[in-house]
């Protein structure tokens, strides 16, 4: 089942901190997503983590998934870092 553009209503919890390539990224990982958007492509949502709204492209991890970038600033905001779980809500899909 893949989602076309427009509203979603997805909410997870997860932990900062996706390996990549043996390195450890400021991102939170989107459970099923390739199966959920139908593709292993960038998707470009609209989300809140933490209540915090966000624009951003999901990229893909590499090994069949999509993750979120979280970013300093955001990080400083949420007062959170690696391994701190934060609750994420995409609320439309744009791309």
């Amino acid at each position: 089942m893949s989602t076309s553009l427009g509203p979603l209503d997805i909410t997870f919890s997860a932990p900062i901190g996706v390996t990549v390539k043996g390195d450890v990224w400021f991102c939170v990982e989107v459970p099923g997503s390739v199966v959920l958007f139908g593709t292993g492509k960038s998707v470009k949502v609209v989300a809140t983590v933490d209540d915090e709204p966000v624009t951003a492209g999901l990229m893909p991890t590499g090994v069949g998934g999509h993750m979120l970038s979280i970013s300093a600033k955001l990080r400083k905001k949420l007062g959170k870092d690696i391994g701190d779980t934060v609750t994420l809500h995409l609320s439309e899909r744009l791309s």
